[in-house]
């Protein structure tokens, strides 16, 4: 199966992370199929940036968020201006 989920870079005790598509099976900060985005928990006020329409297509395909992820997918949406 494939997933959207964090892969974990950065130095000891200043994560930063990588929302990335890639193989269930493989490691948190092994292989990757594509990256959609970055979230730095370090940050203040909006910490996070993602490629909605990347996201929508691999959801598309099949790719299953991660509980944290698709809450940061929620709040991009959330703060979309409506049209």
């Amino acid at each position: 199966m494939v997933a959207i989920r964090l892969r974990r870079e950065g130095s000891k005790d200043r994560p930063y992370y990588r929302i990335v598509v890639t193989d269930s099976r493989s490691r948190r900060d092994g292989p990757f199929i594509d990256q959609v985005g970055t979230y730095d928990p370090m940050k203040d006020g909006v910490n996070y940036v993602v490629d909605l329409p990347k996201v929508d297509d691999w959801i598309t395909k099949g790719a299953q968020p991660s509980e944290t992820v698709a809450s940061i997918i929620r709040k991009t949406r959330k703060a979309l201006p409506k049209a």
